[in-house]
């Protein structure tokens, strides 16, 4: 397991501040966030190109003031940073310059290496048999993407870190680069840890998430849990969720407390409905679109959009003007605390 406690850094104007985190081996965790928000920097703490307070420790053993070529973690940038003046071969194996200086030996005295069977498996899995032998510099941006993983992977890392490998790369081919890094954790036995700002790359990717805003990780557990339930009002917002009103509006006296409702979920009536919460509104707006009807609903001074289902439509129900009860149940309703929780929890 990898292991933050504590993680501060002051560079420039910006403050790292009190970072915790707690990440399983072979996990594919993602930290979410936008740019300025302290991901890369998180990452090159992890990698030990900062002095910082606090601890980093991995499998229980303190690498905190451990050199950055002796942590075993490899660092793939969004730029790359592979050598101009070497083959795509000797790009992917240029660890082999310095491993046997920096890197422990098994417990039988032989250094690690990878196998031709390895090797491979590796070539194959990023498909760069045909690259092999090509100059960097004519290689397109997934090309070069793939390269730079696959030299990360090659010198046998047990931490693998990625700054945002996806921005770089042309849109068509984010599909097959996301398909190669889903499982790479698990295909090569190694903790990966990926940061980006794109919402969708995050869900695809990640076993666990965190979410940093301003220098603090605001948030971290399993990315479904994360992402659809978020603790805090905050993240609610960063994450896009609409429909967020104060809990009294569906629960008289919870003070302090909000709540976001799935506008796909709502359900429409003339009287109050059998579901769990039931709020009574005006039809301000009504929209038709493709295969649904969009409506704008006021009530005790909220604005409440509500999609519904063209087959579900009732022209008796929804018009504008017209007084109705919306109605929903737990499975569409998250609830949020108004401020950000910063408190550590392990994964």
């Amino acid at each position: 397991m990898l292991s933050l406690r504590n993680i501060g850094l002051q560079k420039g104007s910006f403050t790292l501040k009190q970072v915790s985190l707690d990440v399983k081996d072979q996990d594919y965790f993602v930290i979410l966030g936008r740019t300025g928000s302290g991901k890369t920097m998180l990452m090159e703490t992890i990698a030990g190109l900062h002095k910082h307070s606090g601890t980093v420790s991995f499998r229980g053993r303190d690498i905190t003031a451990m050199l950055p070529e002796r942590r075993r973690i490899g660092f793939v940038y969004q730029d790359f940073a592979l050598f101009p003046h070497l083959s795509v071969l000797k790009n992917i194996r240029f660890s082999d310059r310095y491993r046997s200086r920096f890197w422990k030996r098994s417990g039988n005295g032989v250094l690690e290496t990878f196998t031709n069977k390895q090797w491979d498996e590796l070539i194959d899995f990023l498909d760069l048999e045909h690259l092999l032998h090509r100059n960097i510099r004519y290689l397109s941006g997934g090309e070069k993407q793939r390269v730079a993983l696959a030299r990360a992977i090659y010198s046998r890392p047990e931490i693998l870190l990625l700054d945002e490998p996806l921005s770089a790369i042309d849109p068509s081919f984010r599909n097959t680069i996301m398909e190669n890094l889903k499982g790479l954790n698990n295909r090569f036995n190694i903790t990966v840890l990926h940061v980006t700002h794109n919402f969708r790359e995050a869900a695809y990717l990640a076993d666990n998430i965190g979410i940093m805003m301003d220098g603090r990780l605001l948030e971290h557990g399993p990315a479904q849990q994360v992402l659809q339930r978020p603790r805090s009002l905050t993240l609610a917002r960063f994450l896009g969720f609409r429909n967020i009103f104060p809990a009294q509006l569906i629960q008289p006296g919870a003070a302090g407390l909000y709540f976001s409702v799935d506008p796909a979920l709502i359900k429409l009536s003339e009287s109050p409905l059998s579901e769990q919460y039931n709020v009574q509104g005006l039809c301000r707006e009504l929209k038709e679109e493709s295969d649904h009807y969009k409506l704008t609903v006021d009530s005790q001074g909220h604005t409440i959009f509500v999609k519904i289902a063209r087959q579900l439509y009732d022209p008796q129900v929804t018009t504008i003007g017209a007084e109705m009860y919306l109605g929903f149940g737990e499975d569409a309703v998250s609830f949020f605390e108004q401020e950000g929780n910063a408190d550590e929890m392990s994964l």
